[in-house]
């Protein structure tokens, strides 16, 4: 199966920066995209940002030009790089394995998601 666990949330002044990541355990083969969304205080879940099996990089336009995603295949990493955080940025952040299959593989067709790591940005 796959397991996403988050670390690096924490709080933040406007203007300021955080690194969250994201190590995946997989023991199964999948073709995938990975991404983070958040999600505010009641408010629906959002996209944030992705990166496809082929590494192009996909960004929600709230935080083009100031959020970078990145992978680190050897290590299992996906990170997501915060720059001039704002107040509207607070929500836990979570990160998600779209898996693409193979078809014939039923734990390669569904999506897997971590437990958050919180981000809060003070004004």
């Amino acid at each position: 199966q796959v397991r996403l666990v988050e670390s690096g949330g924490g709080s933040v002044q406007a203007g300021g920066s955080l690194r969250v990541s994201c190590v995946v355990s997989r023991f199964i083969r999948c073709t995938y995209d990975m991404a983070w969304y958040r999600q505010a205080p009641g408010k629906e879940r959002e996209f944030v940002s992705g990166i496809d099996s082929d590494g192009n990089p996909k960004y929600a336009d709230s935080v083009k030009g100031r959020f970078t995603i990145s992978q680190d295949n050897a290590e299992n990493t996906i990170y997501l790089q915060m720059n001039s955080l704002k107040p509207e940025d607070t929500a836990m952040y979570y990160c998600k394995q779209a898996s693409l299959g193979p078809e014939y593989l039923p734990l390669c067709t569904r999506d897997y998601w971590g437990q958050g790591t919180q981000v809060t940005v003070s004004s």
